[in-house]
């Protein structure tokens, strides 16, 4: 059987073997970009000469639209650059390929080999002549839902890439749409999990720990941190003005929390619920490290917002120390993945108890008892906690 006009019949097995790979063998790789980087080697095996390829896929993380996957000839991982919300509005992509792709063209083909002056004048090309590439192509990759993302690749052969070489990539196309959106979605699934539960939590749902009532026991330091007088500033603020101010208090609380190995499981209203476990090394010291660091921020903020004619934000934070049962507490169709137990209501308790005592900070004596010795604490003395028997010794911290 004669091979079709203008393909190569040497090229168009290779391409086959390649696309084999691709359907077969790539499925036990979770990630999207050793997938790329691995097929734009085998590509090169195949004879079809990839000197540097880029796939452009969006995800919409809370901070980032997407990513930039690129891989250049020599490289063992392809590398990855978040692309920011705003890159939409910036020159550079107003000026690029991917957005006459984003605009509708099925395809876009640049003869880097001849002068700049007679094609395209977007930069990009520019750049990759300087490189040595001498033909470069972009198409859609189509996912469902009529999402579009894209796949770029560049050669420096002399002449450009022949029509087989063409021919072997597009009969890719539709394959690594398949794969890709099968690795963007399990990321974007991490990603919305991670975003609203938590890593850790996130880790464990995607693991199967999804039936009501599942959950362990886990020993854990907890701090409860409430906003105070939000409901005047509430009802008194403009609703724009109110988000704002919430995501900078949150912002200025939860990065030291982050940081220090703590994770967040909820945030209610104007408050955040979050834990320390044990099983992590120094986890209380940890806990007021954040703490520390969060004060600091807030006080930034707050000479941030006094610049602006608004009021100081305060705030209370109750730290407690001990069991706690972590797992899906629900109804049968609409579940949280949260902590419960008379800990979690003792740093609530304690958290209560700052606006009497005038502290922004109340630990309880079971959690001073793991940190004697690394930072001052105030005593304050034993008070009554609503919902315990006895008083609990309690102290300030003051960071």
């Amino acid at each position: 059987m004669n091979a079709p006009p203008d393909i190569d019949p040497v090229i168009e097995p290779s391409a086959s073997e390649v696309l084999h790979w691709l359907t077969n063998d790539a499925r036990d790789e979770r990630f999207i970009d050793n997938i790329f980087a691995e097929l734009c080697v085998r590509l090169q095996r195949a004879g079809i000469p990839v000197k540097r390829a880029t796939l452009h896929v969006v995800v919409n993380h809370p901070q980032w639209l997407g990513a930039k996957i690129t891989w250049e000839n020599g490289m063992r991982a392809a590398v990855i650059e978040r692309v920011d919300y705003d890159v939409r509005e910036r020159s550079q992509y107003i000026d690029s390929p991917a957005y006459e792709i984003h605009g509708g063209a099925t395809e876009v083909r640049e003869n880097l080999e001849r002068d700049s002056s007679d094609g395209r004048k977007h930069a990009v090309y520019d750049e990759m002549r300087a490189k040595g590439l001498t033909d470069y192509v972009a198409w859609p990759l189509y996912h469902t839902l009529g999402k579009r993302h894209i796949v770029t690749f560049a050669t420096d052969r002399p002449g450009g890439f022949e029509d087989a070489h063409i021919a072997g990539l597009l009969k890719l196309l539709p394959v690594l749409a398949l794969v890709s959106e099968i690795r963007i979605k399990n990321r974007l699934a991490r990603t919305l999990l991670e975003t609203y539960v938590g890593s850790h939590a996130g880790e464990l749902i995607l693991a199967g720990a999804t039936r009501r009532g599942s959950g362990t026991t886990v020993r854990a330091a907890i701090m409860i941190c409430d906003l105070r007088d939000f409901t005047a500033i509430s009802d008194n603020w403009p609703r724009d003005d109110v988000i704002d101010l919430l995501n900078s208090y949150f912002d200025a609380m939860s990065e030291p929390i982050a940081r220090h190995g703590g994770e967040i499981l909820k945030f209610v209203g104007d408050g955040l619920l979050a834990i320390f476990p044990l099983s992590q090394q120094s986890a209380c010291a940890n806990l007021l490290r954040a703490v520390s660091e969060a004060r600091q921020a807030m006080a930034a903020l707050n000479e941030k917002n006094s610049e602006s004619g608004r009021a100081p934000l305060n705030y209370g934070t109750g730290v407690h120390v001990g069991d706690v049962m972590y797992g899906n507490i629900g109804s049968r169709t609409r579940l949280d993945f949260t902590v419960i137990g008379p800990a979690v209501n003792m740093a609530s308790r304690l958290e209560t108890l700052t606006k009497q005592l005038g502290r922004p900070v109340l630990v309880s004596r079971a959690f001073a008892d793991v940190v004697e010795g690394e930072f001052d604490l105030e005593r304050m003395g034993e008070y009554p906690v609503r919902g315990f028997n006895e008083p609990v010794e309690l102290f300030a911290y003051h960071g």
